[in-house]
């Protein structure tokens, strides 16, 4: 196996760097190694784009994540908080909530959600200008009440250091403070009078605020389970299949391009197109690399691990650690299959022997030969085999003898 696995990359790399079987010089490699990592870099390039036209699970459910949060959370303020975030001071802004929604549709596949839409809608009532200005008045009150806080600290620690000196019996005029226990005492009163005012004021605007109609409307649509519910599982269900896609629609990107690669790879051979042959090849390889990255990408993260690993779970329940083992011995079969597909469909020897033979040509190196040519002039392979049966000399790779009509073992 690993005899044959060293042939096997003898032969590719031989394949990506000789024409018609001679070695190319360091500029043409230089040349060809630039040519590849450029069409590299536009190959995944493309398969970003591509991957990216059909809408992601959050942008079809664009109202999940807030909603969700909203849910999870357990503090008293939380209403407040949500009707908060859906307003807007930015005048500049020239799209509501359900048209920057609706953008997700835009030149992509795919639809947003009708709830997340109406979610948006609910918002977008909110955000009105008087409802802003509440809002800015209580974000305006809250910091004064910060300054207020600020100040008394500052006056505690004043305080704290009187006393101090006060007890250490130092006189009051040799103070390194300027505010009096007295003083110091009235301001704190003051401030704490002013900030209990304004937490009142911030109290009652903030109870006016999430008593607007529209903002009960929305409340009481976030509170909706029957609505969350729906959201939630079109989220799972999108998040589920989105890799699904992804790796469809890069797969529809790289296939035709491997087959054009492919056939152009195989007339080039068949005409003996040194260059053509050269180039081909490597764009083979460069279009395979980012198909094989995608599909282990895939297999990562997509449908088949989701199927092992809610199996696995249902089984074993916390022993989640055999996915690893599943996958150990998973990727080796597929890579098994992959090279036998590519052996026994693509490179089959048998195949390429056959079509060689019927166009007069070295079953090696496919150039252009005389019948009845031993060797090939141009690579020096041996053409022949000797049949088991008859003792005769038929071709290589062809399943019967030319001769005797004996089956050869290929």
């Amino acid at each position: 196996m690993f005899t044959r696995i060293k042939r096997i990359l003898r032969q590719f790399f031989r394949k990506s760097r000789t024409i018609n079987n001679e070695p190319l010089n360091k500029v043409s490699l230089i040349v060809i190694v630039l040519i590849d990592i450029f069409i590299l870099i536009n190959v995944f390039t493309g398969l970003n784009d591509i991957s990216r036209w059909h809408i992601s699970p959050s942008q079809a459910y664009s109202c999940y994540s807030q909603w969700q949060s909203y849910r999870t959370q357990t503090n008293q303020d939380k209403d407040y908080q949500i009707i908060k975030a859906a307003l807007n001071y930015n005048p500049y802004n020239q799209f509501n909530e359900e048209q920057r929604y609706q953008q997700a549709e835009s030149n992509h596949l795919g639809k947003v959600s009708p709830i997340c839409l109406n979610y948006a809608q609910s918002k977008d009532k909110i955000n009105n200008t008087k409802n802003q200005q509440i809002a800015k008045s209580i974000d305006q009150k809250q910091r004064n009440i910060n300054n207020f806080k600020g100040k008394n600290r500052n006056i505690r620690a004043q305080y704290d250091s009187t006393l101090l000196e006060k007890i250490a019996g130092q006189p009051s005029e040799q103070s390194i403070n300027q505010v009096s226990a007295a003083k110091a005492k009235q301001e704190l009163d003051k401030n704490n009078r002013n900030i209990s005012a304004l937490e009142k004021q911030v109290s009652n605007l903030k109870t006016e605020l999430t008593n607007k109609p529209e903002s009960v409307s929305f409340i009481n649509f976030l509170q909706d389970n029957n609505q969350f519910n729906i959201v939630n599982q079109g989220h799972k269900r999108a998040s589920f299949w989105y890799p699904t896609i992804q790796l469809a629609f890069q797969s529809l990107f790289l296939v035709p391009l491997i087959i054009i690669a492919l056939s152009v790879h195989r007339f080039a051979v068949g005409r003996g197109y040194g260059l053509i042959t050269l180039m081909s090849w490597h764009l083979l390889v460069i279009f395979f690399i980012p198909l094989i990255i995608k599909v282990f990408e895939f297999l990562q993260i997509g449908a088949i691990f989701q199927f092992i690993f809610n199996i696995i779970k249902a089984l074993f329940g916390g022993l989640i650690f055999l996915v690893s083992y599943v996958y150990i011995l998973l990727i080796p079969f597929i890579g098994f299959v992959i090279i036998k597909f590519f052996q026994k469909i693509v490179f089959n020897p048998q195949l390429q022997a056959t079509n060689r033979f019927q166009k007069l040509r070295c079953i090696k190196c496919a150039k252009k030969i005389r019948h009845g040519d031993t060797y090939c002039p141009h690579c020096g392979y041996y053409q022949y085999v000797e049949c088991p049966n008859c003792h005769n000399l038929t071709y290589k790779h062809l399943s019967y003898c030319k001769h005797c009509g004996h089956s050869q073992d290929i």
